[in-house]
């Protein structure tokens, strides 16, 4: 195909709309709507891989619009009533489906690269880490949306029916639904008698992916190759549906996309934890002595290190040989909805937590006393605010002789946290000495283990 050819096709044919329509939408989307994708670590603009997951993740609606546009694309023959006269002359179908399909994968990969590089470019302003790990991310996403289009070509070729592009539209949106929501998810009960779901090999074979939660969690390997397995067959497919001139050489074309499958699924991993992976280069840990991060938060640790070392002394002062010894980003990957898993020698921040991320100097130092006191029990990926919330508070004050309420906690809040806590406290401090230490043990066991109220054991309750 050469460049006149090229420039033909695109001019008479829907490609270029098809790149519009994965670009325009997208970028819309990720700048007019505020989301996830533009807070904390994984902002879309933060760090490579959740800039690559992010866009990624906009396939859930862009996939099934480029199948049907591609479907459109592929009825264009047989709307202008020429099929007969093109399989007449003696230029063989491949080379017109070449054409056809060429275009199109164009137009689409250039479309979805410049959003890449509209996100890699802030990237490199807001990070020092820099890796090429989040490549094959959206190579594959590059790759879903060729494959995706070339398929509804030859769909809408082997059944030229004007119902075909929003057929084929529609179920690929279904498709992207069920895996995202219920076929594509395996939910399991913890001893805590919560359900939770995780996504199963079924779901890889849609283009979705899981929202970011944080930074150094990426795709494996056995992913990126299983799903490059079922789009190889996908493409082959539809190119062969494209130049199928039977009924027979119709039903030989659906082999690829079948066996591809099939390998697929062999390939693709399993089990959650084996999807969605942690990066180790970006995992690894940068430290100032007894305080350290992630590479992918390194910049940070000038900031973090006189707070954290600050706040271990003052650990140390209050609790003694029962003080935790550093401070750590967690780095620890566990499904949503479970049960966090805390350390008694560490305390473990994460850079998105309310009380970590909108805090500074002393205000940090006392965030930092406060998730070593009690780290928090809410599951995984929730959100709330109650006792936990109280407990820090309480134990903070302890600490440092003053009771306020933390950094991060919300005007409206405030008072709800001074009349909860201002009584606790007090009570509190009017036990002897040793009874305060014995209570403040209690709690933190409660906490670390999150079993119990750490709340309830400060205010004299059962810890169970």
């Amino acid at each position: 195909m050469n460049g006149r050819v090229l420039r033909i096709e695109l001019r008479r044919s829907v490609a270029p709309w098809a790149g519009v329509v994965v670009l325009v939408p997208a970028l819309a989307f990720l700048y007019l709507l505020d989301g996830a994708w533009w807070s904390g670590t994984t902002a879309w603009t933060a760090q490579w891989t959740p800039m690559a997951m992010w866009t990624r993740s906009l396939l859930f609606y862009q996939w099934p619009l480029t199948i049907g546009l591609g479907a459109l694309q592929g009825l264009r023959d047989h709307r202008s009533k020429m099929s007969e006269l093109l399989t007449s002359t003696p230029r063989p179908a491949r080379h017109r489906a070449a054409t056809l399909a060429g275009a199109t994968a164009i137009t689409l990969a250039s479309a979805f690269m410049f959003l890449v590089l509209v996100g890699g470019v802030q990237v490199l302003t807001h990070t020092e880490y820099t890796h090429l790990g989040w490549l094959p991310i959206s190579l594959v996403g590059v790759l879903f949306l060729v494959a995706g289009a070339v398929l509804g070509m030859g769909a809408a070729r082997a059944l030229p029916s004007p119902l075909t592009p929003p057929a084929l539209a529609m179920g690929a949106f279904a498709f992207t639904a069920l895996m995202y929501m219920s076929l594509g998810r395996t939910a399991t009960d913890t001893t805590d008698g919560l359900t939770i779901t995780e996504p199963n090999r079924i779901s890889l074979l849609s283009p979705a992916v899981e929202d970011m939660r944080q930074a150094f969690v990426t795709l494996s390997a056995s992913v990126h190759v299983g799903q490059t397995l079922w789009l190889l067959g996908m493409t082959a497919t539809g190119f062969a549906l494209l130049v199928a001139a039977t009924p027979r050489a119709r039903l030989t074309a659906l082999t690829p996309v079948l066996a591809g499958a099939v390998i697929a699924l062999l390939v693709l991993p399993a089990d959650a934890r084996r999807m969605y992976v942690v990066d180790k280069a970006a995992a690894e840990l940068v430290c100032d002595g007894p305080v350290c991060v992630t590479k992918t938060q390194q910049a940070r640790l000038a900031d973090l290190a006189g707070p954290g070392k600050e706040a271990l002394r003052l650990l140390h002062g209050a609790l003694g040989d029962q003080a935790p010894d550093s401070v750590r980003e967690n780095t620890a990957v566990l499904p949503e909805g479970s049960t966090p898993q805390w350390s008694r020698e560490t305390v473990l921040l994460d850079f998105d937590d309310d009380i970590v991320a909108a805090t500074k100097g002393q205000e940090l130092t006392r965030a930092l006393i406060a998730k070593g006191m009690v780290p928090g029990c809410t599951p995984v990926g929730w959100s709330g605010f109650g006792g936990d919330e109280y407990a820090q508070t309480v134990a903070v004050g302890w600490v440092l002789g003053d009771l306020k309420p933390l950094g991060g906690t919300s005007a409206r809040m405030r008072s709800t946290v001074e009349a909860e806590t201002r009584p606790v406290w007090k009570k509190l401090k009017a036990l002897p000495r040793a009874e305060q230490l014995s209570r403040i043990n209690a709690m933190r066991a409660a906490a670390l283990s999150c079993e119990g109220s750490p709340f309830d054991v400060l205010s004299g309750g059962a810890s169970r």
